[in-house]
């Protein structure tokens, strides 16, 4: 098994990393402040709390043992979207500590 820590090794390890600390704050956040939300809006923020750290380990596991074998186009857009995943999931949590604020 080869596991080489180019740019897509480091990208899985970020996700790995990140798909804990979002799970931690999007929990610590819906125990505060869940019982505001009522209806759909519970229920995608509870589907959201599910599947994205899900998705994200399962997409950082791949990076870090079979990226080695991604072009360097690939490992691009791979940064791309890790930049664009950050971005909505930092904004995602600033946005809901502001409204724990109010």
């Amino acid at each position: 098994m080869k596991c080489g820590l180019n740019i897509a090794g480091l990208i899985g390890i970020i996700y790995l990393l990140w798909a804990i600390i979002y799970l931690i704050l999007t929990l610590a956040w819906l125990s505060q402040r869940g019982t505001r939300l009522r209806g759909w809006a519970l229920a995608l923020y509870i589907f959201q709390l599910i599947f994205t750290p899900i998705i994200m380990l399962l997409s950082g596991v791949i990076l870090y043992y079979q990226g080695w074998r991604l072009d360097p186009v690939l490992q691009f857009e791979q940064f791309l979207l890790l930049l664009l995943i950050l971005y909505l999931s930092i904004k995602d949590i600033v946005i809901n500590a502001v409204y724990i604020d109010r």
